[in-house]
């Protein structure tokens, strides 16, 4: 069983990106499953994003970069910002990262 955080930076700024709504999702077949939604804290991590840990398979990380850039007046490309990945449940943690900014986004596995 293993655990997923976030950390979102605004790199248009040089600044975390503080009060996204980020939300995980379980993916099985056709069936989407919500396993929590929270905001980004005053350091833009999610870190709390799985309160219990999650089993191996394959999950969906989902960020309203769009509200984000919307409250901070910048127009913005993107609705939201969806990560797709899947876990192997035998790893203690998976730390996702992801770099936005107005017109681009990106992720990598981070430590």
């Amino acid at each position: 069983m293993t655990r997923i955080t976030t950390h979102i930076l605004d790199t248009s700024l040089g600044q975390p990106a503080v009060n996204v709504r980020v939300w995980l999702e379980c993916i099985e077949g056709q069936n989407v499953t919500l396993i929590s939604e929270i905001q980004t804290d005053a350091d833009g991590r999610a870190a709390k994003l799985t309160p219990e840990p999650v089993t191996s398979g394959h999950y969906r990380l989902c960020a309203d970069i769009g509200a984000y850039f919307a409250a901070t007046g910048r127009e913005t490309l993107y609705h939201s910002a969806i990560i797709d990945v899947v876990i192997d449940g035998d790893q203690d943690h998976y730390h996702l990262p992801l770099l936005i900014s107005p017109y681009s986004y990106s992720t990598y596995r981070g430590s």
